[in-house]
């Protein structure tokens, strides 16, 4: 599972914003749960939804390529939620965005 670690976040200004682009893929189990505005909610992140597939009807997996802005810690416990939920979770491979 990813953490904050692995996706390399400077941790050394915990105020400082940061942006993450991540894909997700939701387990069919979940599809009445609000994991994605959780993400929001809970975890006090910005949160974009560049793109999803979902099954007819809560058939299958979702997949979701999402952008989540916040500080370090706000994102390594908004995967550690994900990580607890057993949501496989993919790193886009790009620069993150300072927000300085």
């Amino acid at each position: 599972m990813i953490s904050s670690d692995m996706l390399q976040l400077d941790s050394s200004y915990p105020n400082r914003s940061l942006q993450v682009h991540l894909q997700l893929r939701i387990p069919q189990k979940y599809y009445l749960e609000p994991v994605i505005s959780r993400l929001a909610a809970d975890f006090n992140l910005k949160l974009n939804i560049i793109a999803a597939i979902l099954g007819k009807d809560g058939q299958g997996d979702g997949w979701f390529d999402i952008e989540l802005e916040g500080n370090s810690r706000q994102i390594d416990s908004a995967l550690i939620y994900l990580s607890e939920l057993d949501i496989e979770v993919w790193h886009k491979n790009e620069q993150e965005f300072d927000g300085w």
